[in-house]
Parts: C-alpha cells; sequence; structure tokens
C-alpha cells in the first residue's frame, strides 16, 4: 500500500512540474511557414527517395531471375546434349563404343563450357544491374540529404538564429 501511494504522490508532482513549464513564444508567421515548406521539401525528397529505391530493387530483383532462369536453361541445355550424345554411345556397335565414349565426352566438356559461359554472362549483367541500383539509390539519398540540408538553413535564415 505504501508503495502505491508513493507512486502515486509522485506522479502527481510529476504531472504539476509539467504543468508549470514555460509555454515557447509563438513563432513569427514566416518561421511557421517557412517550416511548412521545408517540411514539405523534405517530405517530397523522402518520398522520391523511396521511389527510387524501391524501382532499383525491383531491378536488381529482376536481373537476378533473368540470371536464374539463364543459368537454369544452359544447364539444362547441357543435361540434353549430354544425354543425346550417351544415347549414341549405348547403340554404338562393340567395334565403334570406344569412339563414341570419346566423342561423348568432347560433347560433355563443350556442352559444360557452354553453359558455364552462359551463365557466367547472365551474372554478370545481374552484378552490372546491382551496381547501378547501388548507384542510383546513392544519388537519391545524397539529393535527399541535399534537400534536408537546404531545408535546415532556409528555416535558420527565416527565424533568424
Amino acid at each position: 500500500m505504501n508503495k502505491l501511494l508513493a507512486t502515486l504522490i509522485a506522479s502527481f508532482f510529476a504531472s504539476v512540474a509539467m504543468a508549470q513549464t514555460a509555454v515557447p513564444a509563438a513563432s513569427a508567421p514566416a518561421a511557421v511557414k517557412a517550416e511548412a515548406k521545408a517540411e514539405k521539401k523534405v517530405t517530397k525528397a523522402a518520398a522520391a527517395e523511396a521511389k527510387v529505391d524501391a524501382k532499383a530493387d525491383a531491378k536488381v530483383a529482376k536481373a537476378d531471375a533473368k540470371a536464374s532462369e539463364a543459368a537454369a536453361d544452359a544447364k539444362a541445355d547441357a543435361a540434353k546434349k549430354k544425354a543425346k550424345a550417351h544415347a549414341k554411345v549405348a547403340t554404338a556397335d562393340s567395334e565403334d563404343k570406344v569412339k563414341a565414349e570419346a566423342k561423348a565426352d568432347k560433347v560433355d566438356a563443350k556442352a559444360d563450357e557452354k553453359a558455364t559461359k552462359k551463365i557466367v554472362k547472365a551474372n554478370a549483367k545481374a552484378d552490372k544491374a546491382k551496381v547501378e541500383a547501388t548507384a542510383d539509390k546513392a544519388e537519391a539519398k545524397a539529393t535527399t540529404e541535399a534537400v534536408k540540408t537546404e531545408a535546415k538553413a532556409d528555416m535558420k535564415a527565416a527565424t533568424g538564429k
């Protein structure tokens, strides 16, 4: 009971102390106008930055999806070529089997090489898109920061402080 009573009394004194704080003087109309204008500019810049970020993220996601699809296609093509070559080995005569196996090994190597090249190109395109997206985001952030700084300067000039 004592703790409850102590808490109530403490909160009463805290509320009384808050009620007695000095009310800040009303700002000049020009300062209010400048502040509203600055807020509007900052909000607009932040929205533009968010839009650029979203577009950049979408581009990256699209590029990654495209790279994954290209990699899957390349692997599927390589598997198809390998299967075809090994089917020829299975149907070859016993005399020609060694030659057919050698040819199948060559086909395997070329198919793997071609698939790897396609995958590397697709990943390079995706990486390029990521770099461009990062650059776009950085530019948007810099623009937003510049607008924020400009808004602070405008408010400072309007208030005369």
